[in-house]
């Protein structure tokens, strides 16, 4: 065996978000700066992982929650857009490129996980290919930046999981869940709407477009703040609203579930809601973004 360290590069750099590290940081800054951290210490968030451009604050209200002093390991789980995937998978890489540091993978969580025979590998061409993850590495860099040798990524993509699959895994990632020093970050974008998404939906008692879909989006954000995994379920088949990490939602949500089981006691709130633009005719097209952050009391 050869002992060479693998690298995924930041592939989306310079097109997603800029390949400066000096300029990708004061934006960094600049955009957690603004926001408020009344969540804190979060156990889990869920952030966009659109292009900075769209969802640039959007994701800081949830980054800005997460504790650096206290978080050793951060599990990203994101949604898989370009391979069909019905498990979740392991990188094969053993660091993580972003413009403003590497990021290590926890190599030992990661030895665990695949010894349980439930994950799939993915190649590196694959996870370069991918964003859903990538997006979240730089503002993960950032949020750490005080303890930045002092924590390792567990990067994590999750396939199109059936209901019984996303139990099984939220049960696997509880008691991960359950300490203090892991935060679990979730990466989904919300309504994908108009001809180009394929999806149309539209209740005009709600008035133009965009408040449909604002509405849309709230009544599934609101069923994810009650933390339950078959409401969230019997929402998608009823609305088929395109949230992309809604397996990652789903697994955290079972995960969630298992610990309340146990007599953990926990709450989830949405801290932030926007849209690329707002739609108002069929020709127009929106991508919504959400944050929010879960904490243990």
């Amino acid at each position: 065996m050869s002992n060479r360290v693998v690298c995924r590069e930041a592939s989306h750099a310079g097109s997603w978000y800029t390949a400066s590290g000096p300029q990708l940081n004061a934006q960094l800054e600049g955009w957690l700066s603004q926001v408020q951290s009344t969540k804190r210490p979060a156990r889990a968030i869920i952030a966009p992982h659109a292009g900075y451009a769209y969802c640039r604050s959007c994701a800081a209200h949830a980054y800005k929650q997460v504790d650096p002093s206290i978080t050793r390991r951060i599990f990203i789980l994101g949604p898989s857009h370009h391979v069909p995937l019905s498990r979740c998978a392991l990188a094969s890489v053993d660091i993580y490129r972003t413009p403003l540091n590497d990021l290590l993978i926890d190599q030992k969580i990661y030895g665990e996980l695949w010894k349980t025979g439930m994950f799939g590998r993915m190649s590196l061409q694959t996870d370069e290919d991918e964003h859903g993850i990538e997006m979240h590495l730089p503002y993960t860099a950032k949020a750490m930046e005080s303890h930045k040798d002092e924590f390792t990524i567990i990067p994590l993509p999750v396939g199109a999981l059936s209901e019984s699959k996303e139990q099984e895994f939220g049960k696997l990632f509880s008691k991960y869940l359950a300490d203090p020093s892991n935060l679990f970050v979730v990466s989904s974008d919300f309504c994908h709407w108009g001809q180009r998404f394929r999806y149309s939906y539209y209740d005009e008692s709600q008035g133009e477009i965009y408040r449909s879909i604002e509405h849309l989006d709230k009544m599934g954000m609101s069923i994810i703040e009650q933390l339950d995994p078959v409401s969230f379920s019997n929402y998608l088949k009823k609305y088929h609203n395109t949230i992309c990490g809604r397996h990652p939602t789903g697994v955290l949500l079972n995960a969630i579930t298992e610990l309340q089981k146990n007599g953990m006691n926990m709450s989830f709130s949405f801290l932030n809601y926007a849209q690329s633009s707002q739609c108002r005719n069929w020709q127009d097209s929106s991508v919504s973004y959400a944050a929010g952050a879960l904490t243990v009391h």
